[in-house]
């Protein structure tokens, strides 16, 4: 459930482990998709074992030790100067055997870029539904795709249960890099900070503002030369790219033209994004060819749907930080105060304290 500072070939589709303490709306569908979601999430927490254990296991690979133990280290960091929750969570590590702990189904119409909704009790409603094992995201993929719906999946290597359990560090993140390792860490536990109902711009944003930020003074704390932002320049034209793409496309949904002649244009519209691409990695990029592969492969109005949410309010967060004096207990509780406003009224608030041109993404409301 993170979006750490490095380069991932597609934006990290955030689950949301607190979706099985709540039935979705009735009917036996929905029982047997509940009895999944907490079968998977059983299987994790019973994977769970304490770090020191693991540190203590002389059959333990070295490499998963040390990074393990720098874990710690952030862990207790994030707590003693980032004001984070000091709870047991990422206390704890656990290898589920698979490359994702999760996979999101992703929909939307054929002429459209709102996604298909899920909604739950007391996680409120996302726009996309996990699954523990990739053969029912394929299974949800399909029937979707009966009904005519754009669908994408994509694999989460961590997510968050909001607090509700102590969420392991997992062997899916040991693939990152320790900067990304740690401000997941920062990440996760900024959502059991502060987390809002039906605004997912909002809470990626403000997780990802204080996973940077977190990670800033980390490395400072440390003494530890500031990171390398190259990838997260590419990061940000990748995004830009995909915003631009979806732009255009809500134009052309919107122009009320008949069927055949929109998916003509949509096709077209998506051959100008590889080709926009290509001049991006051609040029700016000197070549780096790490995004080729998601370009090459299908893209549809359903894999568009992740890009601008976890960087949208930054800039905002960024602001209102600054105006609290870089005062976490401060921040936390006007951001607070933002969250439990309208959303009409909280989305004027970030507006206000940074246009939405400035995080790099449109103005329209959050899935």
């Amino acid at each position: 459930m993170s979006i750490p500072r490095t380069f991932r070939p597609f934006p990290p589709a955030r689950a949301c482990g607190l979706l099985l303490l709540g039935l979705s709306l009735g009917g036996c569908s929905s029982i047997e998709y509940f009895s999944h979601l907490a079968r998977g999430e059983y299987g994790v927490l019973s994977a769970r074992k304490p770090i020191d254990q693991v540190l203590a296991d002389p059959a333990v690979d070295p490499n998963l030790k040390a990074r393990l133990q720098l874990a710690e280290q952030a862990r207790a960091f994030a707590s003693d100067h980032l004001d984070l929750p000091r709870n047991g969570s990422y206390t704890v590590y656990a290898d589920v055997g698979r490359p994702n702990v999760v996979w999101n189904v992703f929909a939307t119409p054929e002429f459209s870029l709102r996604p298909v909704t899920h909604c739950f009790f007391i996680a409120g409603c996302v726009g996309y539904r996990g699954y523990f094992d990739r053969a029912h995201a394929e299974a949800e993929a399909k029937e979707l795709q009966a009904q005519g719906d754009d669908t994408y999946i994509g694999g989460v290597p961590a997510y968050s249960t909001l607090g509700w359990f102590d969420d392991p560090i997992l062997n899916t993140m040991m693939r990152w890099d320790d900067d990304a390792l740690n401000s997941t860490i920062f990440h996760e536990l900024a959502h059991q900070k502060l987390y809002v109902k039906n605004d997912t711009a909002f809470n990626e944003s403000f997780a990802t503002f204080v996973q940077d930020e977190g990670l800033r003074q980390w490395h400072l704390a440390r003494g530890l030369p500031p990171g390398d932002n190259t990838s997260h320049r590419r990061e940000d034209d990748f995004t830009r790219l995909m915003l631009d793409a979806r732009a255009r496309l809500e134009k052309l949904y919107a122009s009320g033209a008949p069927p055949e002649q929109m998916r003509a244009a949509k096709q077209a519209e998506i051959e100008r994004l590889r080709a926009d691409y290509r001049t991006l990695r051609d040029t700016q990029w000197q070549g780096y060819k790490a995004y080729d592969a998601w370009m090459d492969a299908p893209i549809n109005n359903a894999k568009l749907l992740p890009f601008g949410l976890y960087h949208k309010w930054e800039p905002a967060f960024a602001a209102l930080y600054a105006q609290q004096g870089g005062d976490w207990e401060r921040f936390y509780a006007a951001a607070r105060e933002l969250g439990g406003k309208p959303l009409a009224e909280r989305t004027a608030a970030m507006q206000q304290l940074a246009p939405p041109a400035a995080a790099g993404a449109p103005a329209q409301a959050a899935p």
